[in-house]
């Protein structure tokens, strides 16, 4: 779980990774092809949009920038 604003960045920065990744495949195999791997790579990027979106609506979020301490 992100409890922090510095794991919601990596999260951020990984989501997009995956999103690109996920991408590259779309273009480079047709459809059928490395099914596996595109449905993993979904499933990943399925979970970092639900721990984004729990994290957006946690009491943690809404501190200010000042509290948090890396």
């Amino acid at each position: 779980m992100i409890s922090n604003v510095t794991e919601y960045k990596k999260a951020q920065e990984e989501l997009d990774l995956l999103q690109q990744r996920l991408e590259r495949l779309q273009q480079t195999h047709s459809i059928g092809a490395k099914g596996f791997t595109k449905a993993g790579i979904r499933k990943l990027i399925a979970r970092l949009h639900e721990e984004l979106a729990i994290y957006e609506g946690s009491e943690e979020a809404r501190r200010p920038l000042e509290m948090e301490h890396p």
